[in-house]
Formats: C-alpha cells, sequence, structure tokens
C-alpha cells in the first residue's frame, strides 16, 4: 500500500495503540494534521491552548494509565515550547513521544522561517531523538520510538520531521505492536545474599520511588511489605504505593517528610531503596544518609548505583521481575522493638492545629479527601500546596497522584489534569491541587477544559504570594521577601466564568467543603478559590544539605517562633 508521510505517521500511531494525541498545529505539519482529519475516527486530537499544556497534558495521560503519551506541535516556537513539557517527562521517567513538524529539507540550516535544531535542543532531556529527512525511514523511526520510550528506564523520545518528508509517497506495509522485552537479568547469589540482609535486619527501612510505579510493581511493594513485616516509606513519586492509613506506611520521606519516617531511616540497620534515585530532597546530606544502615538498592538504571548515595548491594532490573524473584526468600519476622521505638518517634512529630474559622491546608486537603470518591486522581502544580497535598492526601491508587517531582514544573498541573481526564473518563473523578502562583502560569488551559466538557475540579491555595519561595526567604533570608508578594489582583471565580467554567470562593472550611460538594454535581471544569494565609509554612521542613538533626517543627531561622526540635540529637 502506497501512502504519504502523514499518514504512515498516523497508521504507525493507531499501529502503536495510540487513541489520543494532544498538540497544536501549524505550517510545517499541516499535512500530518490533514491526516489526523481522515483518521478522526480512529484517533482523538486534543487541541490545547499553547504546545507546553500539550506536552502536559500528554505526560498526564501517561502518568494516569502506563501507556506512551503523545504530543504533536510545528517547527519554531511550536516545537520549543514542547521543551519544558518533555523535561518534565524525562525527570520523571514518563514514556512519551514528541512528534514536531521542521521546515523542508531543501531549507535546513537556512534560516527559514520557524526553523530550529530542536533535535539539538532536546538532546539533553530526551532519551533518544530523530530527525526524518527521508519518507522510506519514517514508519521504522516512529516504531523504534515507542519502544526507546518503554525499555528500561522510560522517558521521552522525540521525533522531528521535514515537511517534505510528510507528503512524499513510499510503499508501506503493517508490522505488530512493538512488544518491549524484560531483559532483566538476576545474579541468584547477589539475589540470596540480599535476601538474607534483609531476614537478618533488626530496624529495617523499605524507600519506594517512582520506578515501582513506573514498572506497575505496587502490588509486589505491598507483599514485601507485609511477608517482611517492614515498614516503609516513600518519596514524592511514588505516592498511593502503599494506603495512607496502612499500618506499616511511614509516610513521605525528605525535605518536607514527617520526623519518624526521617528518623527511621537515620536509625535503620538496612535501606532497602527499591525504584528510587536518592535525590538532594531526599537524601539531603548524602554523607550522612542512612549511615547506619546497609544500603541495598533495587533499580533499572545502573547509573543510578552509587550516583547520589553509596550502596552496599544493588539488583540490577524492572523492580517488578526482581521482586517476584526476591519475594519467595522474605520470611516475617516479629520486630516488636522496632515498630515501638517507631511509635516514640512518631510522638515527637509534626502536628498541624485544626481551626474552622479558617482553612488551613491540612484540613482543605482531608476535606478534599473526605467528600471525593476514593478513585480520585490527584494532580498538583509545585509549591506548597504540591507538599501539603503529598503530606495529607489520603489514597491508595498508584497511579492517582500525578506531580512534577524531578524538575518542580510550575504550571504542569492544569495540562497534566486534562490529560488524565481525558484518558481516564467519567467515571474516574480528577482533582487538580494547585496554587495562585502555579496557577498563573497555566490557566490559559481553563479554554480547554471547557472546550472538551472536562469537569476537572480546581482547587486554588490562594495566598496572594509565592509560597515556598516566601517561606525560604522568610527562614533563610532574613525576611527579605524579594518578588514574592505580586500584589495579583485576580478574581478567579470571574475568570473561570469567562472561560465558561462555574467558579466558587470559600474564606473557611465549611465554606469550602460546601463549595466542593456542589462542584462534584457539575458537569463542567471548577475553580474553588480558597483563601490561604500568607504566612503558613509547610512543616515539618529539614533544611537543604542538613539531616534530621536539624528538622524545623514550629519555625524557623530569623522567625519569632524558634523550632523545638532544631539542633537537638534526638
Amino acid at each position: 500500500m502506497r501512502l504519504n508521510g502523514s499518514e504512515i505517521l498516523t497508521e504507525v500511531l493507531i499501529e502503536q495503540g495510540v487513541d489520543t494525541i494532544f498538540g497544536y498545529p501549524g505550517g510545517a505539519v499541516l499535512n500530518i494534521y490533514d491526516a489526523l482529519y481522515k483518521y478522526s475516527d480512529k484517533i482523538r486530537h486534543i487541541l490545547t491552548a499553547h504546545e507546553q499544556g500539550a506536552a502536559h497534558a500528554a505526560d498526564g495521560y501517561a502518568r494516569a494509565t502506563g501507556k506512551t503519551g503523545v504530543v504533536l506541535a510545528t517547527s519554531g516556537p511550536g516545537a520549543t515550547n514542547l521543551v519544558t513539557g518533555i523535561a518534565t517527562a524525562y525527570m520523571d521517567s514518563v514514556p512519551m513521544v514528541v512528534i514536531t513538524g521542521n521546515v523542508g529539507t531543501g531549507l535546513i540550516g537556512r534560516d527559514a522561517f520557524q526553523e530550529v535544531y530542536i533535535t539539538g535542543i532536546t538532546m539533553p532531556v530526551t532519551k533518544h531523538n530523530y530527525m526524518v529527512q527521508n519518507v522510506e525511514e519514517l514508519a521504522d523511526t516512529v516504531r523504534d520510538a515507542f519502544r526507546i520510550a518503554n525499555t528500561g528506564r522510560k522517558g521521552p523520545v522525540l521525533i522531528d520531521i521535514t515537511k517534505d518528508v510528510t507528503a512524499a509517497v513510499t510503499d508501506f506495509e503493517h508490522k505488530e505492536k512493538i512488544n518491549v522485552k524484560d531483559d532483566t537479568v538476576i545474579d541468584e547469589a547477589e539475589l540470596k545474599k540480599v535476601a538474607d540482609i534483609i531476614n537478618a535486619a533488626q530496624r529495617p527501612v523499605i524507600q519506594f520511588g517512582g520506578g515501582v510505579v513506573s514498572s506497575n510493581a505496587s502490588e509486589y511493594a505491598l507483599k514485601l511489605v507485609e511477608q517482611g513485616n517492614i515498614p516503609a516509606c516513600h518519596t514524592l513519586m511514588a505516592a498511593g504505593v502503599l494506603g495512607y492509613r496502612h499500618p506499616l506506611n511511614l509516610g513521605l520521606i525528605g525535605m518536607h517528610g514527617g520526623y519518624v519516617t526521617n528518623k527511621a531511616v537515620d536509625e535503620a540497620d538496612v535501606l532497602i531503596a527499591i525504584g528510587t534515585r536518592f535525590s538532594d530532597r531526599v537524601a539531603l546530606d548524602t554523607n550522612d544518609f542512612a549511615n547506619k544502615a546497609t544500603i541495598i538498592q533495587i533499580d533499572i538504571d545502573l547509573s543510578e548505583i552509587n550516583k547520589n548515595v553509596m550502596v552496599d548491594h544493588y539488583l540490577i532490573g524492572d523492580v517488578k521481575t526482581v521482586l517476584e524473584k526476591l519475594l519467595p526468600l522474605i520470611k516475617g519476622k516479629d520486630r516488636t522493638e522496632w515498630f515501638e521505638a517507631l511509635a516514640q518517634y512518631k510522638k515527637s512529630d509534626y502536628t498541624p492545629v485544626d481551626d474552622d474559622s479558617r482553612i488551613t491546608p491540612h484540613q482543605l486537603v482531608e476535606s478534599i479527601c473526605d467528600i471525593m470518591e476514593d478513585n480520585t486522581v490527584f494532580v498538583t502544580d509545585v509549591g506548597q500546596h504540591q507538599m501539603w497535598a503529598a503530606q495529607y492526601v489520603h489514597h491508595t491508587n498508584p497511579r492517582g497522584f500525578l506531580t512534577s517531582g524531578g524538575l518542580g514544573t510550575m504550571g504542569y498541573g492544569y495540562g497534566a489534569a486534562i490529560g488524565a481526564k481525558v484518558a481516564l473518563g467519567d467515571s474516574v473523578p480528577v482533582v487538580h491541587i494547585t496554587g495562585d502562583g502555579s496557577f498563573h502560569m497555566n490557566l490559559n488551559e481553563g479554554c480547554t477544559a471547557v472546550s472538551y466538557n472536562l469537569p476537572i475540579i480546581t482547587v486554588i491555595m490562594n495566598n496572594k504570594v509565592l509560597g515556598m519561595v516566601r517561606q525560604w526567604q522568610r527562614c533563610f533570608y532574613g525576611k527579605r521577601f524579594s518578588q514574592t508578594d505580586p500584589e495579583r489582583k485576580t478574581d478567579f471565580v470571574k475568570l473561570c466564568e469567562a472561560f465558561g467554567g462555574k467558579g466558587y470562593r470559600a474564606t473557611n472550611i465549611a465554606e469550602f467543603r460546601e463549595a466542593l460538594a456542589d462542584a462534584k454535581k457539575q458537569n463542567c471544569p471548577v475553580w474553588i478559590d480558597c483563601v490561604i494565609d500568607k504566612d503558613e509554612r509547610v512543616l515539618p521542613m529539614i533544611p537543604a544539605g542538613k539531616t534530621v538533626k536539624d528538622i524545623m517543627m514550629n519555625g524557623c531561622e530569623n522567625c519569632e517562633h524558634p523550632c523545638e526540635l532544631k539542633n537537638q540529637n534526638r
């Protein structure tokens, strides 16, 4: 069968199981959009307000489903507008295929209108990228992109296609969908050694990371916790792997993790780190991180071993496969003394104070969890609200907490929420938790949510400041609030209604709960503007480069409230 390049691209996308693509048209991709028109019964295209929103939507689609997200943009500014979204996916190991158009082959290198060297620009933030200048190579290039995006440590792959290739005609032959093979080879002797160390441990802790979610290994992770009777903590990227109230769940680790969590790792004699890379927000002082423990790391990426933290033993491979092999060797053990010690640490943990006369962040998040269904997917932007959500969201869905961890992308949330909602449909509620600072970066996607009638509920923690940066300025910069009080007058209720959605405003918890209950009944995008005190802080907090010994509970440097646990060696 003879097809042009645009038709070949579309046929291969369908062949690889793609049913949804996010994007924005332009001159260099007009032929591709013409093909998408012809194939509109097989591939749904979601037009966003901005290409960055499209990239985040493809990312959210991938995180919520485990499928490969696909995004399409034209050359020049269309392609460069994708870069932040590509980098976000790259840092969090999200499988994504990015398709960009470019000027015709004869114009490459001539500074033609909207020409840009997008493969060079994105080389550091893609697993691989291609520039296709021969139509005969197009089909297999696209297939290879899907294979690479999903092989080993997952991530984004970019395909740049010159405009003449999208119009050129060649023979096309259908092939089977790419099935990624698990090439994990287990060192049986090391596997047994690791199991023996775990079984002999007196004070073990498991640390789960995003790799557990990527490999769909949450069921096996839970079995390891329960079978071994081992307490576990999680990074930001692994929220939901264990149930919020699971008795062996210590909660979030790292800069804004609990005292009990960080103290448990500090006192552990064995730390089993699974699908996690020991980032600087987790291992804040790499020289003093889990320094009493024998550290075991399980990861698919050999380059992560001994990169940030030196480990004693490691197993390389797909987390699910490794855990399947490890579980039969793990024995349960009475750890009463360890659990009693953890219970004592827990007594020293930070406990927020309820105040129904206003909106406190923890009550806000807990109210959302009370009112929304158990299968709700939560999406956040980046900042204080992100940490409050990570600390207080109650759920057990490994793909139910979508956030930008590695890159920390303000503006990620609304696009990702759109991608998740498009993927999951009416049966799964999507709640987008954001701050006014982050939301100002992506609220243009309100028109997208309205156009496609996506009833996403957006909860805006509105303190009228750039909260996280301001918190650091308060704690470490003598309260010199440089450019973190923007004095914006945005009326989010009116703006939402201007887009075509429904807006609410809440100043206390009762008003918020009433607004959220009514929002659930709406069949349109909803924004709830929640008034938050600008001096609310994310606590506890371990300063960058410090340890649990330096944890801040009730205040920080240069504040009127001294830190109760600061500089205390508990």
